[in-house]
Formats: C-alpha cells, sequence, structure tokens
C-alpha cells in the first residue's frame, strides 16, 4: 500500500495517481541505502628490531680461539609506536614486493588506500498488479477499484458530474431566459412580460388592417383573373347611337359617346366580389386610325362603393395612345363601380368623348 502525501489515504502499489484526491504519487518506494564498507580496521606494523645473539654451541665454544672477553654494547632506546593513522575504507590490497631490509633506524611508513568498489545494484521488486473490478476509467478504461474517485493512471473523474438539460429554445429569449430561483425577481419578470404582450396585442390591432391589405394583395397575385359583367349600366349622358352599354360589349369599334367632360356612367353587379383589375380601352376604337377622329378622356375619377356602403375614390391617369389599359384595384365586396370622365383631349366642334371598352375582373 502507498500513501498520498497529499491527503493521506491509502492506495494500491501499483497506482500513479491517490484515488481520493487525484494527487500523483510518484514513486513512493525508498531506494534501500548502500551498505558502507568496513573501515581498514588492520593493525600498525611493530618495530622491526633485530633477534638477540644465539648462545654459542659446546662445539662452536671449542672450536673458537681464546679472545678476551669484550665489554657489552649498550643498546640504542627504542622508539615510542607511531600514532595510529585513521581508519581508510576497506580496499584491496596491493601484491607486495620484496622490500629491503629495514634497518633498526627507519620508520614505518601508513598503508596507502586501495581503489574503492561501486556498490552492487540493489534489484527492487516488481509489485504483482492489483485486480480491480471496478468500472473502468471512461478516459483510458482502466479498471478501479470501486471505492476510488480518481483514475489510479491518468486521474481523471471516474464519476463526472451530469451537465444540466439544455433550456427549450423559448427560455432562451429574455426575459424567459433567467432560471427561477427563490425571491429574483419573478414580480419583476411577470409585469415584463406581461407589458411585452399588451405591446404585441396593440401592435397587431394597429396594423391588422396593413396586414390583412397585403394577404390579400398576395392573393391576388397568386390567383387567376376572371372577368364579371356588370347587370345594369347608368349613364349621366349619352351620344345618340352610342349608349353607355357599348363599353361592356365586347367589341372594340363601338364605343359610349358623351358630350363633354364631367360625364359618367355606374356599373352595377349582381352580387359582391373583389375586384382585382380593370381594363380601360380609352378613345372610340382599338384602331390607331378611328382612335384619333374623337375625343378621349385622359383622366377618370374611379368610385367604388362597397357592399357595407364604403366608398373608395381613386383619380387614374390613362395614356393618349390607342389600345387598353390596365388599372389595379384591389377592393373587396365591390357593388357598384362609377366612372367619371375627365380631362379632356381632341375634343372640338362637331366632336365628342368617347370610350370604347371597360372590362372588369375579379379574383378566382
Amino acid at each position: 500500500m502507498r500513501a498520498c502525501p497529499t491527503c493521506g489515504a491509502s492506495n494500491g502499489s501499483a497506482d500513479d495517481f491517490c484515488g481520493n484526491c487525484g494527487a500523483y504519487l510518484g514513486w513512493s518506494d525508498t531506494e534501500p541505502a548502500p551498505s558502507t564498507p568496513p573501515a581498514n580496521t588492520q593493525a600498525p606494523p611493530e618495530r622491526l628490531t633485530a633477534p638477540p645473539p644465539a648462545e654459542p654451541t659446546p662445539a662452536q665454544a671449542a672450536a673458537a680461539p681464546a679472545t678476551t672477553p669484550s665489554p657489552p654494547t649498550p643498546s640504542p632506546p627504542t622508539r615510542p609506536p607511531a600514532a595510529t593513522p585513521p581508519a581508510a575504507p576497506l580496499a584491496t590490497p596491493a601484491p607486495a614486493s620484496p622490500a629491503p631490509e629495514a634497518s633498526a633506524q627507519d620508520p614505518v611508513l601508513p598503508v596507502l588506500p586501495a581503489k574503492p568498489v561501486a556498490p552492487r545494484p540493489v534489484v527492487r521488486p516488481v509489485a504483482a498488479p492489483e485486480e480491480a473490478v471496478g468500472a473502468p476509467c471512461p478516459a483510458c478504461e482502466t479498471p478501479n477499484l470501486p471505492g476510488r474517485r480518481f483514475c489510479r493512471r491518468c486521474a481523471a473523474p471516474l464519476h463526472p458530474e451530469a451537465k444540466p438539460a439544455p433550456l427549450p429554445w423559448w427560455r432562451t429569449v429574455w426575459p424567459f431566459r433567467r432560471r427561477a430561483r427563490a425571491s429574483s425577481g419573478r414580480v419583476v419578470r411577470g409585469l415584463v412580460i406581461l407589458a411585452v404582450l399588451l405591446a404585441l396585442c396593440a401592435g397587431g390591432l394597429l396594423l391588422l388592417p396593413a396586414g390583412r391589405a397585403l394577404f390579400e394583395d398576395t392573393k391576388d397575385k397568386m390567383g387567376k383573373p376572371k372577368a364579371v359583367t356588370p347587370v345594369a349600366i347608368a349613364a349621366s349622358a349619352e351620344i345618340p347611337r352610342h349608349p353607355a352599354k357599348n363599353t361592356t360589349d365586347g367589341l372594340n369599334n363601338r364605343y359610349w359617346g358623351a358630350p363633354g367632360p364631367e360625364a359618367s356612367v355606374t356599373y352595377t353587379f349582381s352580387k359582391p366580389f373583389r375586384l382585382v383589375d380593370l381594363l380601360i380601352t380609352n378613345g372610340a376604337s382599338k384602331s390607331p386610325e378611328e382612335y384619333a377622329r374623337q375625343g378621349r378622356a385622359l383622366r377618370v375619377d374611379l368610385e367604388v362603393t362597397t357592399q357595407d356602403g364604403d366608398k373608395h375614390t381613386k383619380q387614374v391617369t390613362l395614356s393618349d395612345k390607342a389600345g387598353s389599359q390596365t388599372v389595379s384595384t384591389g377592393i373587396s365586396d365591390v357593388k357598384t363601380v362609377r366612372l367619371v370622365l375627365s380631362s379632356p383631349a381632341g375634343l372640338t366642334k362637331g366632336r365628342h368623348l368617347a370610350l370604347a371598352e371597360v372590362e372588369f375582373f375579379q379574383r378566382s
């Protein structure tokens, strides 16, 4: 077992990170200190002295000539032994070489230290891998014991906290994006939401006519117009043989003749409809030669009455050329249409205003 140096929790011998705090354990096993070689405790050599002379044998004494005994020679005093040198590390002594015969007067020299020998390496036994039966690490898939909080190999959290579920899209828009907390301004947020709803309702009421008109115009352009025929035609004045009903007979060479400007014609329809377009053929005919023979109105005042009695007026400016001209209206629930001729052109003595054809189109 290995103890964590940070929190002191116990861990396996093969773990690299602490299971409680995730700290790096490192190599916590200490190497045994190398043994110190013993010091050289060899005793200092003694001083070499000459051995005492041996006594002669009787045979040697008889063979030797008689001599006068001489007085004994005093021996020099013996020196005290030298101080013991400090202990040196154990070393292998070098091979001794034959030294010359030491005299009684030479001192004894200390032994030189030998070459140091490196200690033998100590082999640390490999710890047996621990059997882990817990869930694998989500990062490196290393099995860990059930009680650990961090992986023993990569120190990744074994039980990470689950992320909160994402908010719905409407909670990401202010002022809904704040999470509800106790005493966190619920009254203020409620008032803000109420004010926003009231503003939307007011804007809808104010913009409703414009929005409805845009919707109807879109439907008019997407649909195909269909012709509609009035059931009654009444003119304020007309020239003999050129009645107002000639404007709806479908023939371009017949026209309604008015004696002068401010003459009007009214068209009445059987049921209300949405008037999409108005097609006007000005002059006496569609042919350019016949068109210039009579006078023509360059402006027409359009007055439309709906089923509810509402009136819509519009000034239509016409081009002084032969052919039909389209006028877009887009008015719903049309019941009657009145045209007033104005701004005459080519009206001289013996001529009158001519209006060849008027066609009405409703939304299909």
